[in-house]
């Protein structure tokens, strides 16, 4: 009866470790956040981003994080949205691949450099078409998402791929001894 007590709760723990450890989240501007003075050019790259990964934007309650087309994110137009998120504190999974546009929704401070452009890699990690999600503007929303418990910004996955295939490869060998010791 230990033995099967001890086999679910590995096979508890390795299932936690694989649904939680397979995407990277990204804070925007890392310590600097989503703010006017931060070098957002120099923040996005040598980062690798992959669909199911999520950037975390933090702000003060003035600005604003607004999703736009290429045209409108070169021109800093931010009238014809996509999406508007407020509240200062905003996670955006990243759901296809593409890329995909932000701007603040102060013009100024996004001719400023507060705009921010991502490519966003397919599941298998392939490039995908340079074009942005083929998206009808919305009305503004607010999503006010709590902070997650990790934030890994440096363009390590705080998890990934590899150690998925650890944990099958885990489950798999106690799921053998687990067969051999019954």
């Amino acid at each position: 009866m230990a033995y099967k007590l001890l086999f679910f709760y590995v096979l508890a723990c390795l299932c936690l470790q694989v649904l939680t450890c397979n995407a990277t989240v990204y804070m925007v501007g890392d310590n600097s956040g989503w703010d006017v003075s931060t070098d957002l050019n120099s923040w996005v790259k040598g980062k690798t981003f992959n669909v199911g990964d999520s950037l975390l934007f933090q702000y003060s309650s003035g600005n604003t994080v607004n999703e736009v087309t290429r045209n409108n994110f070169n021109a800093c137009n931010v009238t014809q949205a996509i999406q508007i998120y407020t509240g200062g504190n905003t996670t955006i999974p990243l759901t296809q691949p593409g890329d995909r546009f932000f701007v603040c929704g102060n013009k100024l401070y996004c001719f400023g450099g507060m705009k921010l452009q991502v490519h966003v890699n397919g599941a298998q990690g392939v490039n995908a078409p340079a074009t942005a999600p083929g998206l009808a503007p919305q009305a503004s929303t607010n999503n006010n998402n709590a902070s997650p418990n990790f934030s890994t910004s440096n363009g390590s996955p705080y998890g990934g791929r590899g150690s998925l295939i650890f944990g099958a490869c885990v489950g798999a060998i106690v799921t053998l001894l687990f067969g051999v010791i019954i």
